[in-house]
């Protein structure tokens, strides 16, 4: 059959080819998600047609604000929704910005970082976002940097809720944090316009000589002085930036890229100086010099702009807990927390962090420890109890704690602090670079001799001496590795991968160990709703008490409820949060509110509800997890399960296939533990459970040698992260090891983690072959040089050739994985 047009914008499947009324024989239609454009995977996936809840509940969002223009400017592929859009999240912070900026003169303004933007589509459905809201005036959104302005009416407009509503769509607004510097690929691109103009300037004035002017002509001269002005503006604008880089690289003992570079440049350069001087054209390379230094700018830019683009998705500012209200004689009071005493009472909010060790003070509260210890089952405590810091708090009201620890001696602020990284040297890159620097030098100090002893000609030994110089241009190293890197990130991208570090390639070579972590890594970071039956069978009065009891509640299986509904019901959930009656909590029971259509409670089995037969179908567990009841009569019983995520065991076995040894390090109990290693397959001593995380930390440093990869998602695992070779995270909402990760992968499944290595096979068999095409390349090229027979004119179209040659190797080897 055939797709109707719009099935291939709305996500349907790849269109079938005809050939004259017949049917030209294809592989199976690809299904895509309809709004992030990921391979679907599944049949259940592939029927809804998105990958996941957030991509369903995003996309209707849309649809129903009227903002489906998004989709006609978009990128074909953007990230996947992660789960952060259900999730409740405190923008008490944003408050108190808004107040400052409203207490000075003129219109209030802020600036703010926000975390999703990946292309214009995003930034214009901001700013549509914007505009929707009441007092609304300007807004002005940097995608490079991550960061919009925005200016409202003063008294008219709601930040918090503003930034709720851009939750919703899947952008994160965070401080704005430290003044960001001009990013590098910005003032490459600058370079590469300048540089762009000046070797077209060049060329202007080379034709000439190459279609025959003479050099009697009166303007002659002037020609070849004025290629000589823009060739060493070219050098001055972008030649300068690989000769410094090549300087430091020598004086820190590395063979970088860049030397082979610097050295095509200045030999070219002061060459082509040499004959201007003389008046000698076989010396002039004016030309060569322009454009070789726009291709490697080019290759650059490429090679920076890619790893940028990923980074400026995440929240800069670093996931420190936020100020606590801090009881004393004088009334409360807002207090950092590295201000805190032991001793002192404090208040954490709903969803809020508690910064250090702390004893509760409130009767009783309900704490999560997944995010610090790895255990994914919420902890009931009540008063007295020691609540660790990290946990979270995840009642709907506040709890008073009185601090046991400093926040200096906190675990938290250990797991937080930022380590610096040691750039990883790429030795096979270096090897490559030393060998081709030596080649090329004996190479002309042979012909420089062999020419002189030949002939007594300095002029002649000379000019064979540049020509070596010049056309031995390292375009493969200097253009296509860096084009190769980019088109790798960029399949990536389009697999829910994103590459945060560019020397992350070199060490996916060295990797043999797999490390995940357990909860949230290998399972989803909310409960799975077993029997989402009993969620549909609701009626629409039912769904949205239902939406009430369970939004803006931090509790898993809240959110859990919460994504369900948003997904199935948008609209019920949305209108049930906007005229919501107050929701009563009993801590470690459930939560209850009264309407008009009766008194509503989510909680623990027999709570408050009483079975009735009628509503509830006989083959359902007396044990469900959670109970939904109305005036006492049980409408529903949910049962939830921490589900490994779905392709877990299929992705893990592929990756053990290509040699890789997988191993689970979590915090959970060591049932939990044991059991998801025998259900992926994994020997018994590959699985470390009820580990804290310096046990975690030592672990790892005692297994690795250089080899290891980190997965993980928590604080919990930041100590890890640290030991690691390499390391990973599927979660970037959090803000800790998002900034620590070399990579981040979004979606439901693993596959993104098998799909890194595949791509990183083919970037390699790729630049493989571009060694050899090099090798080939300058054997003919510096022989013809070696033997007197290259010209400037033969030089000027062997180098763009060769760049092209170089090019279609990189189109090729990665054309495949473009492709998907």
């Amino acid at each position: 059959m055939d797709f109707p047009a719009k099935d291939l914008v709305d996500g349907g499947v790849s269109p079938t080819v005809r050939v004259r009324g017949l049917r030209a024989p294809q592989a199976a239609p690809v299904h895509l998600c309809r709004h992030c454009g990921a391979p679907l995977a599944g049949s259940a996936a592939q029927a809804a047609g998105f990958c996941c809840a957030g991509c369903q509940h995003v996309f209707q969002l849309v649809a129903t604000h009227g903002l489906e223009g998004y989709y006609k400017i978009r990128d074909t592929v953007v990230a996947p929704v992660g789960e952060a859009v259900f999730q409740p999240r405190d923008y008490t912070w944003l408050a108190r910005l808004q107040a400052g900026a409203e207490a000075q003169s003129g219109t209030p303004a802020l600036t703010l970082e926000v975390q999703g933007i990946s292309c214009a589509g995003c930034v214009w459905l901001i700013e549509r976002i914007f505009h929707q809201q009441p007092g609304a005036l300007h807004v002005e959104t940097d995608a490079q940097l991550g960061r919009m302005r925005l200016r409202w009416t003063r008294g008219a407009f709601d930040a918090p809720a503003f930034a709720r509503r851009l939750q919703s769509f899947n952008y994160l607004a965070g401080p704005p944090g430290e003044e960001p510097v001009v990013p590098e690929s910005r003032r490459l691109a600058r370079r590469v316009g300048l540089a762009a103009a000046f070797a077209m300037n060049v060329m202007l004035f080379t034709l000439p000589v190459y279609f025959g002017m003479a050099a009697t002509f009166p303007y002659a001269r002037l020609f070849g002085t004025l290629s000589l002005v823009f060739a060493t503006l070219s050098v001055l604008t972008g030649g300068v930036y690989f000769l410094g880089r090549a300087v430091s690289a020598l004086r820190a003992g590395v063979m970088h890229i860049d030397l082979p570079i610097a050295l095509g440049i200045g030999g070219a350069y002061l060459g082509s100086l040499y004959g201007w001087l003389a008046h000698r054209e076989e010396f002039v390379y004016f030309d060569f010099v322009g454009a070789f230094i726009l291709l490697m700018l080019v290759g650059r830019w490429a090679q920076v702009t890619v790893v940028e683009r990923n980074r400026r998705q995440l929240l800069t500012a670093r996931d420190r807990p936020q100020p606590v209200r801090v009881e004393t004689p004088a009334g409360p009071v807002e207090r950092a927390v590295a201000d805190l005493q032991v001793g002192e009472i404090f208040t954490v909010r709903s969803g809020q962090v508690v910064p250090v060790e702390a004893s509760l003070e409130t009767p009783a509260a309900t704490v999560g420890t997944a995010w610090i210890s790895g255990e994914a089952d919420p902890r009931e405590c009540r008063a007295g109890a020691r609540v660790p810091a990290g946990a979270v708090n995840l009642g709907l009201g506040d709890i008073r704690l009185r601090a046991a620890r400093p926040w200096a001696g906190s675990l938290l602020a250990q797991l937080l602090q930022p380590v610096a990284r040691d750039a990883y040297r790429h030795r096979f890159l270096e090897r490559i670079v030393t060998g081709y620097l030596l080649g090329i030098l004996l190479v002309a100090v042979a012909a420089g001799l062999g020419w002189w002893l030949g002939t007594h000609d300095v002029v002649r030994t000379w000019a064979v001496v540049t020509a070596v110089l010049v056309v031995s241009c390292p375009c493969a190293i200097g253009l296509a590795f860096p084009l190769a890197d980019e088109m790798a990130a960029t399949a990536l991208r389009r697999a829910g991968v994103f590459v945060r570090e560019a020397d992350l390639w070199p060490r996916l070579a060295r990797i043999r160990k797999l490390i995940f972590d357990k909860t949230g890594t290998l399972t989803l970071e909310t409960p799975v709703l077993a029997n989402p039956a009993a969620l549909a069978a609701l009626a629409p009065p039912a769904r949205a008490a239902l939406a009430a009891l369970v939004g803006d509640n931090p509790h898993p299986v809240a959110q859990c409820l919460h994504q369900a509904l948003c997904a199935a019901h948008p609209l019920a959930a949305s209108a049930a949060a906007a005229g919501a009656s107050p929701v009563q909590e009993t801590p470690g029971h459930g939560v209850a509110l009264t309407n008009r259509d009766g008194a509503w409670t989510l909680g623990r089995p027999g709570w408050r509800g009483q079975a009735n037969a009628c509503l509830i179908s006989k083959d359902v567990e007396s044990s469900a997890d959670t109970e939904f009841a109305c005036d006492g009569v049980v409408l529903a019983r949910f049962r939830f399960t921490d589900e490994v995520r779905a392709d877990a065991r299929a992705e893990i076995a592929a990756l053990q296939a290509r040699g890789l040894a997988a191993y689970i390090l979590s915090g959970d109990r060591r049932a939990k533990v044991d059991t998801m290693a025998a259900a992926l397959g994994l020997p018994p001593d590959h699985a470390l459970a009820e580990a804290t995380p310096e046990e975690k930390a030592a672990w790892v440093r005692l297994t690795d040698a250089r080899d290891t990869l980190m997965l993980g998602d928590g604080a919990n695992d930041s100590l890890a992260f640290d030991a690691a070779f390499a390391r990973g995270t599927p979660v970037i909402h959090r803000g800790v090891l998002a900034g620590k990760a070399d990579f981040y992968y979004l979606g439901r499944g693993l596959a993104g983690i098998r799909r890194l290595f595949e791509v990183n096979d083919a970037r390699r068999r790729t630049q493989v072959w571009l060694l050899v095409f090099s090798v080939a390349y300058n054997l003919a090229a510096v022989g013809l040089a070696v033997a007197g027979r290259m010209s400037p004119l033969l030089a000027a179209v062997l180098m763009p050739v060769s760049s092209l040659a170089t090019l279609a190797i990189v189109a090729g080897g990665m054309r495949r994985w473009l492709a998907r």
